[in-house]
């Protein structure tokens, strides 16, 4: 009978060792973790210690991997879910022959080394996901078995399987009790991934204690249930079984989970099987007693055995071969199909091809579109020069727009390129982290953006790992309208902008939305989050001309004062991102009217904008003009920069309210008339710091708000009007 290895041109696994060397080198693993930890005197030795003999079956006998190329494309992904246990990782790794050296392990968890307190991509070799908090790893591996799977639909041929390897995961009880992991786990059944396989650390304790203190499920029934091919083995020192379910694992068409039954703090007379063992070294006396229960030298430090480095290191000479054999198979892959080889080849690279953004529009003065409108048409004009874009949303592509019309669904037996997350946002985000670590692809995800708040963990680590990741984030406002304040973000811009390394855009009109698109792809070391509106805005003059550029740079001079080209300063600066960037173009022309220079700034990126050099931010926003007023529709946290000690910042430091968004606009203030009459006040002298909103409406008592009155109307959205075309086949639920 051919199992799915031979099917699949996969070696057999290697011939078993002697026993006494399969438990020297297990033991190896054990000690070397253990160490690491009572030296740093910081960490967690007990998973380690328990988890050991299945890290050692995997990693000696299924995963493809090779040490001295460690992004060879095609090799197996293996993910430390369970990031606490990371002195097990960095072990493995220097014992199979990775440029992680004996001096990295000692100076675990210290400043400036490579083996940091939880895995980190990027900084040790072989590490491929950035994981510690729970369940994020686990996630991250399915987007990585979905790339593999859409990569493999795309370029495999017949008599060339070039994209053909597996993803492994180490999970703990902690992972499999995070939200985001059933999420991914149950999309993951629904898709039947295969190629995807869990080793769940089954060890019964937890931080707080035994884990039945708080869990009591039965979580192989669980994943049963959710589609998943489920194995137990009852002896987490049985390697032979261990090795048996993987190989069954392997020749199942479903995702995989195995259950192995270990025992944290393995062979510690006093902390085998508590959690005593879990978040502290074991102490010096508690070593010695370990090390003398595994038949160890107790006085031996960070000792390898030659045999057991031996046998480890086969890896290296096995991976070698790996890679070199998929080099030569992707060279005759290139002779058969010279064009797909060459395509493949520049996706594995990041490169992008030339002209890809040739296609992208531009639109008129006159024409009115919401931002979500111009991002799907940016995104159906990408998809071609593109085919590395991919992406969906949960559960809102008809809101949020992220469909490439005309292109198949990702689901399971048919790899597309629209991917279906489900109301599973946290999981949303995980995934396209995943998809982004394993390469090829430019991945996005799409909701509200009031629902960012879900993927919050997941976006955090996008940005800690500098992921090529883009967030298509609808509804970016009070603007959505009747929905109300359970939908209608405020605080999400400042709280978004809070974390380092994402750029949040916000632009303000159709030309705008393009460039964040064409930004979106050309930044390779960092995600990217699109706030984009509901409802239609109007194109402003000099955006089709500037806003490539500018936006490129975060901040920009949309309008000139009256008096610039002559030689003279503005007045006072207008300053706004989004739908707001209407009203300070505006209340600019309002101003200019009554003979005051008026300058209008678009700043739709902050933290591009703090990039650029100090030449071109004080060009946009010269120091010597006090008077500013920034205006944009969500708390006024963190304008004071731009605003400065003279200028006044109109925003929403409250809630929003129900009701369509000309009305919303108009009770809290945001029309031409009010902004224009706050400049006055600033050019004054009589105003300056945040201003409060006309009417807020039904608030929390505790904030404690006035109410002011109301004063003009939105310039594009009547009261009463929602700012939106419904129809019901294009405009659907939550449009």
């Amino acid at each position: 009978m051919t199992n799915r290895a031979e099917a699949q041109g996969r070696a057999e696994p290697p011939v078993r060792p002697d026993p006494a060397l399969e438990q020297l080198a297990i033991n190896t693993i054990r000690t070397l973790s253990i160490d690491g930890v009572q030296k740093a005197n910081s960490g967690h030795p007990g998973a380690p210690m328990g988890a050991a003999p299945m890290a050692y079956v995997l990693w000696t006998r299924f995963l493809r991997h090779a040490p001295a190329d460690p992004h060879w494309p095609d090799r197996d992904r293996f993910v430390l879910s369970a990031g606490h246990a990371s002195m097990l990782l960095y072990s493995l790794l220097h014992l199979t022959g990775y440029d992680v050296t004996l001096d990295d392990l000692k100076s675990f968890r210290q400043w400036g080394s490579r083996t940091p307190g939880h895995p980190e991509r990027g900084l040790t070799p072989g590490v491929e996901a950035t994981t510690g908090p729970l369940g994020q790893g686990l996630t991250n591996a399915v987007g990585m078995a979905i790339a593999e799977r859409r990569l493999a639909a795309e370029f495999n041929r017949p008599g060339h399987d070039v994209v053909d390897h597996w993803t492994y995961v180490l999970a703990s009880d902690g992972d499999l009790q995070e939200g985001i992991a059933s999420e991914a786990a149950s999309l993951t059944g629904h898709l039947r991934l295969a190629r995807l396989v869990v080793l769940y650390d089954d060890n019964h304790i937890q931080l707080d204690g035994p884990t039945d203190m708080a869990w009591s499920e039965d979580v192989l029934q669980r994943f049963d249930a959710y589609g998943w091919q489920t194995q137990r083995v009852d002896d987490g020192n049985d390697t032979a079984a261990i090795e048996a379910a993987i190989e069954h694992a392997r020749d199942d068409d479903r995702p995989s989970i195995i259950a192995v039954r270990t025992h944290i703090g393995f062979g510690s007379p006093n902390k085998h099987d508590s959690q005593k063992a879990h978040g502290s070294p074991l102490g010096e006396d508690e070593v010695r007693l370990t090390k003398e229960a595994y038949g160890w030298d107790p006085d031996a430090q960070f000792l390898v055995p030659d045999a057991a480095r031996e046998l480890f290191r086969e890896a290296v000479d096995a991976g070698a071969a790996l890679a070199a054999d998929w080099a030569q198979r992707l060279d005759r892959y290139a002779e058969a199909h010279p064009d797909a080889a060459a395509e493949l080849r520049r996706r594995l690279a990041g490169r992008l091809p030339d002209g890809w953004d040739a296609g992208l529009k531009t639109y008129a003065l006159g024409e009115d579109f919401a931002t979500r409108q111009a991002s799907q048409a940016a995104i159906n004009t990408l998809a071609g020069p593109l085919p590395e874009l991919f992406g969906g949303a949960a559960d809102l592509s008809e809101s949020n727009l992220t469909d490439v019309k005309g292109a198949p669904n990702f689901e399971a037996g048919e790899f597309g390129r629209n991917l279906r997350f489900g109301v599973r946002e946290h999981a949303m985000g995980g995934i396209v982290n995943g998809i982004a670590l394993h390469g090829g692809f430019i991945p996005y995800a799409g909701t509200f953006l009031t629902f960012s708040d879900y993927m919050r963990g997941s976006v955090r680590l996008a940005a800690l790992t500098g992921l090529h990741v883009t967030y298509v984030w609808t509804h970016d406002s009070v603007g959505l309208g009747e929905d109300g304040p359970t939908h209608q973000p405020v605080e999400h811009y400042a709280a978004l902008r809070a974390i380092p390394n994402l750029w949040f855009v916000r632009p303000g009109d159709a030309n705008e939305a393009t460039a964040a698109w064409a930004l979106a792809v050309e930044r390779n070391d960092g995600p990217v989050a699109l706030a984009l509106t509901r409802q239609k805005l109007p194109t402003l003059a000099g955006t089709d001309t500037l806003a490539r550029e500018g936006l490129r740079r975060g901040g920009y001079v949309l309008r000139k004062a009256s008096n610039e080209d002559s030689g003279g300063a503005p007045a006072i600066i207008l300053v706004a991102t989004g739908s707001e960037l209407q009203l300070a173009m505006g209340a600019a022309e309002a101003l200019e009217a009554e003979g005051t220079p008026a300058r209008v700034v678009s700043l739709p990126c902050w933290e591009a904008f703090e990039l650029q050099d100090a030449a071109h931010r004080e060009s946009v926003l010269p120091r010597a003009v006090g008077a500013r007023v920034t205006i944009e529709a969500g708390v006024t946290l963190g304008w004071s920069r731009y605003a400065g000690d003279s200028g006044a910042s109109i925003g929403i430091d409250h809630f929003g309210a129900s009701a369509p968004a000309g009305t919303i606009f108009e009770e809290l203030g945001f029309t031409v008339e009010r902004v224009t009459d706050v400049a006055r006040s600033v050019l004054r002298g009589e105003l300056r710091g945040p201003v409060p909103t006309l009417d807020p409406g039904h608030q929390p008592a505790g904030l404690h708000l006035a109410r002011h009155g109301s004063d003009g109307r939105h310039p594009t959205i009547a009261p009463g009007a929602s700012g939106v075309n419904r129809t019901s086949g294009s405009d659907p639920g939550h449009s």
